[in-house]
């Protein structure tokens, strides 16, 4: 049961966080929160010790503060700066949230270059009433960072503690 909620819900708040933003521009407040929930619930269950929990929950508050203050100075959306810390609740202290943070920033970066070229082409013009991609064609909307987040930690999340945890479970 503990393996199929490690290996269930952190990709499907992913995939609903990077779906909802790209569709609204978005991240609903049910996806952090069900996140930090259902690891406080399963990572005790896991046999990880309080001080390694501790260090878990210490990580999503400091990426919090940094968040909250780009959030604060309009360098970043509410939703994106919640989901960073409710991810880095999941991935720790440690080389696993660098990396995480490392990929969802590369990430990010290659999506922003790309709604920046296409806002500029012409290909906008005659794309931009779509309902699907008019927030990619707004040139006063902002880029949906959530894609990038999402995506980030669908790809790092196999090496995070958890998912290492239920691994072994597994192939034990």
């Amino acid at each position: 049961m503990l393996e199929a909620l490690i290996f269930v819900v952190f990709p499907f708040c992913m995939l609903f966080a990077a779906i909802s933003d790209m569709l609204s521009m978005t991240i609903a407040n049910r996806v952090p929160v069900l996140l930090v929930v259902v690891f406080a619930l399963v990572a005790p269950l896991t046999g990880m010790e309080w001080a390694a929990f501790g260090w878990h929950f210490a990580a999503g508050a400091v990426v919090l503060a940094v968040t909250f203050g780009l959030f604060a100075m309009g360098g970043m959306g509410g939703g994106d700066a919640k989901l960073l810390a409710a991810t880095a609740v999941w991935m720790g202290l440690n080389v696993h949230l660098v990396e995480y943070l490392v990929v969802s920033t590369f990430i990010g970066g290659l999506l922003t270059l790309a709604i920046l070229l296409y806002r500029k082409s012409p290909l906008a013009v005659f794309t931009g009433r779509n309902p699907f991609l008019r927030h990619f064609a707004e040139e006063s909307a902002g880029v949906p960072y959530g894609i990038a987040l999402g995506l980030g930690g669908l790809l790092t999340y196999p090496d995070s503690p958890l998912m290492v945890w239920a691994l072994a479970r597994l192939a034990g």
